[in-house]
């Protein structure tokens, strides 16, 4: 896989704001929803959900950044590094090694292979006890190389149960289920159903991880996450704007000009709002609290844009009122744009 970063299109000077924007620009962009019959659009949207995987997360990302990890999150043998001194390893004579923080069993193979490959015989310290290890300055212990003795090299060769893979899944929201709850159910690839619990404040793109609902490790790892990306489902009235919502609400030529009372659609139900007399077309009213809980506690606002609806099929009554209007008193509304 690509850099991660190179992949959200960022430099490793991004902050988190800027990766969080980044990754939700382009998983808008490329989600399955957009391209259901295009494969390439699918692998783009899963190649950014693992690097946000990896830069997103905060310790995975100094990890990657200090190579301790690959573009995939997946652990890097650091080997053996001979003359630069041990770190949490041994030492044999002028020879300085360490093992990856992967633990033995890291890699292309086990601690004692790496040492039978570099050190030749005196790899076989766990087949000789300690003597051997004790020649070259310490025999086997902890995660690297310890005391002599017969503890030696079998402490230090056991494995550490890995991780399981995460997993991504998208949960389709409705407005009616942020503003009444915020929760919603998903499916896991296993075929778990769990209800979810969508924070206040939440945007289509943030994605939500369940902790432990990912594949299970191998060998009795611990099992993975579960990356839950959050997308809104369309709604026949209402436009996501933050926490607030857009309508556009269709309003006759007498209530734009005479003003008036009108029934106006909100998440939890229809409410009267006081239309201004002389309202032009795309002026817009304000309905306090009748938005999307807002992160950090509140409510955002519903905001009504005017349209200004004629008749359907035209009205002959309208029609020779407005001829009267222009001409004995036209005006020109675009004037200001010459």
């Amino acid at each position: 896989m690509r850099d991660p970063y190179q992949v959200l299109g960022l430099t490793k000077s991004a902050s988190e704001a800027d990766i969080k924007r980044a990754y939700r620009k382009l998983a808008k962009k490329y989600h399955p929803d957009q391209h259901p019959d295009d494969k390439a659009a699918q692998d783009k949207f899963a190649e950014i959900n693992q690097a946000y995987e990896v830069v997103g997360d905060k310790t995975k990302r100094a990890q990657f950044d200090r190579g301790e990890i690959d573009a995939e999150g997946r652990q890097r043998f650091q080997g053996f590094e001979g003359f630069h001194g041990a770190e949490g390893g041994g030492r044999a004579g002028n020879w300085s090694f360490r093992q990856s923080g992967g633990g033995a069993g890291a890699g292309a193979g086990g601690f004692d292979d790496i040492l039978n490959e570099i050190f030749g015989s005196f790899g076989g310290a766990r087949a000789r006890g300690a003597g051997a290890a004790g020649g070259m300055g310490g025999g086997m212990g902890g995660g690297g190389m310890g005391g002599a003795g017969t503890a030696g090299a079998g402490a230090g060769t056991r494995a550490r149960p890995q991780r399981g893979e995460d997993v991504t899944v998208t949960a389709r929201v409705s407005l009616e289920e942020l503003a009444h709850g915020g929760k919603a159910r998903v499916t896991l690839p296993n075929g778990k159903t769990l209800s979810v619990t969508i924070p206040a404040g939440t945007e289509a793109g943030d994605q939500i991880r369940l902790k432990g609902q990912g594949n299970p490790g191998p060998a009795g790892g611990p099992a993975g996450d579960a990356r839950v990306t959050v997308q809104f489902a369309p709604h026949a009235y209402f436009t996501p704007d933050g926490s607030n919502l857009r309508l556009n609400l269709p309003v006759a030529l007498y209530e734009a000009v005479l003003g008036g009372k009108v029934r106006v659609p909100t998440l939890d139900g229809p409410v009267e709002m006081t239309i201004p007399a002389n309202s032009s077309g795309g002026r817009t009213l304000r309905l306090k609290g009748k938005g999307l809980p807002a992160k950090g506690g509140g409510t955002g606002d519903l905001l009504v844009s005017l349209r200004i609806a004629l008749p359907e099929g035209g009205d002959a009554d309208l029609e020779k009122l407005m001829r009267v209007w222009q001409s004995t008193k036209p005006y020109n509304p675009r004037s200001g744009m010459e």
